[in-house]
């Protein structure tokens, strides 16, 4: 076996020729001008360096990033599809926390800490269902929905008498577009102002018109950025998704950073500039069309012309197939509009589907996290909302969640492995995957204190 010397230097020239981008032809796009949600955001500006591979790997960083950011930043709770009525809860986890978050008698929403002040046993565990009041099973220590205590039993045995407090520690809850927040820092600004300008964008979606058809948390063998990253760009589809390129663009992608939230557009409909235009269809477009309610049998234009054509085809049909896309530009009617509210959740959000993940990290284990997807579905006018699906949480492995998260999902465990690898330094970050960089930008203004200082607690009630 021939070993390549050490001395013989390499040619970049020859490197850059065989390693250059493909050219393509950039897709006809609604303009910022026609559309607000499309303009294109300043692109940041973070020099290009090496991201160091400790921000994966450390306990003492992952450490760090629960002091300053886990603690700090608005979190996704769960649907306000499963609080309905009056004491229905769900109670959900982040890192060593647990949170009952609780729809009141007056239809408010309320968060708590999910520990009973007696000797510190969680009172539910992670789910949701419905419930008159709290009650602990070690001693029965019983609280209101409302967190109030309702009964301690044996009190006049307590010579300093009950807790002094009210009862079960409260958190900063809030809703949003069908989903209900919580946040673990007291002083947490208002949620709007934390999903800006998200909050605004995805308004036009009908999310509260879709109902849960899929929810499954899976246990990944890998750092929760480390997923995070991989639906940050659209540079791996080349290598982990080959089939994605019958029917996605993966080159004119249009990425936004803003001050903590990021996203990119992704067209659909068309075909990546690293194939060749067939002679047919290609089955994934062909699903697309179906799935506009339009048969592939039918259509004698060019493929190159089909992504419009769906756009065309669903505007002038929506309102009769039940669906309201009135308040969405021809490009969500097609497109992936990929955003991740930070630090942890990303929605591949459609005219008729969104794609939930959110990534949580392990407790104490900086290779390990838990991978939540939720799908939902558009529900027509008139029609009746399916059944709500059973949450199912396996390891990876034990079960399929479909072709390409199954492709991530095999992928990422290698690549949190190869990050402890002394051969290996750090991150060596492109242009087209400038969210993964703005991401780590964001988690450094939390951990160095230029973000999440919140507002300043209420002044005390004067006597």
């Amino acid at each position: 076996m021939s070993i390549i010397p050490p001395n013989i230097p390499l040619d970049p020239e020859v490197l850059a020729a065989a390693s250059r981008t493909p050219a393509y032809k950039k897709v006809a796009r609604v303009s910022g001008e026609q559309s607000a949600v499309n303009a294109k955001a300043p692109d940041p500006g973070i020099a290009p360096v090496l991201i160091p591979k400790e921000r994966y790997t450390s306990r003492e960083f992952m450490q760090r990033e629960w002091d300053h950011m886990w603690s700090k930043v608005w979190l996704l709770g769960g649907l306000l599809q499963d609080l309905q009525e009056a004491g229905d809860y769900i109670c959900t986890e982040i890192g060593k926390e647990s949170v009952l978050i609780v729809r009141q008698q007056d239809g408010g929403v309320r968060a708590f800490y999910n520990v009973c002040l007696h000797r510190g046993n969680r009172l539910r565990p992670e789910g949701h269902s419905s419930a008159d009041s709290f009650k602990c099973q070690y001693h029965h220590w019983e609280y209101e929905i409302d967190g109030r205590f309702k009964r301690i039993p044996d009190l006049d045995t307590y010579p300093q008498g009950a807790p002094n407090c009210r009862g079960l520690r409260e958190l900063p809850c809030a809703t949003w577009n069908g989903f209900v927040f919580f946040s673990l820092n007291p002083a947490a600004e208002p949620l709007e102002q934390f999903l800006e300008p998200i909050g605004e964008h995805l308004q036009a979606y009908n999310i509260h018109k879709m109902a849960l058809v899929k929810e499954v948390t899976v246990e990944w063998d890998c750092n929760w950025k480390t997923s995070v990253d991989a639906f940050n760009e659209t540079y791996h589809v080349q290598g982990i998704h080959p089939q994605l390129m019958w029917y996605l663009h993966d080159l004119d992608v249009q990425v936004d950073c803003y001050e903590r939230h990021n996203r990119y557009l992704i067209p659909f409909g068309t075909l990546s500039p690293r194939v060749r235009t067939p002679n047919t269809i290609p089955e994934p477009i062909k699903t697309i069309m179906k799935g506009a309610g339009m048969d592939p049998a039918d259509y004698d234009n060019p493929i190159s012309q089909i992504r419009r054509d769906v756009q065309k085809f669903k505007r002038k049909h929506g309102g009769e197939q039940g669906k309201d896309y009135s308040q969405l530009n021809d490009d969500q009617l097609t497109d992936d509009y990929h955003y991740t509210i930070f630090p942890n959740v990303q929605l591949n959000t459609h005219a008729d589907d969104v794609m939930l993940f959110r990534q949580r990290p392990h407790a104490t284990d900086p290779d390990k996290m838990l991978y939540d997807i939720w799908v939902l579905e558009l529900v027509p006018d008139g029609k009746e909302w399916p059944e709500r699906p059973r949450h199912l949480q396996f390891s990876h492995g034990d079960k399929s969640i479909g072709l390409v998260l199954d492709q991530d999902a095999a992928n990422l465990p290698g690549v949190q492995a190869g990050m402890h690898s002394a051969g290996f330094d750090g991150l060596w970050i492109g242009e087209q995957e400038l969210r993964i960089r703005h991401h780590h930008k964001v988690i450094d203004d939390y951990l160095e204190g230029r973000q999440g200082r919140g507002n300043p607690p209420p002044a005390p009630a004067t006597p």
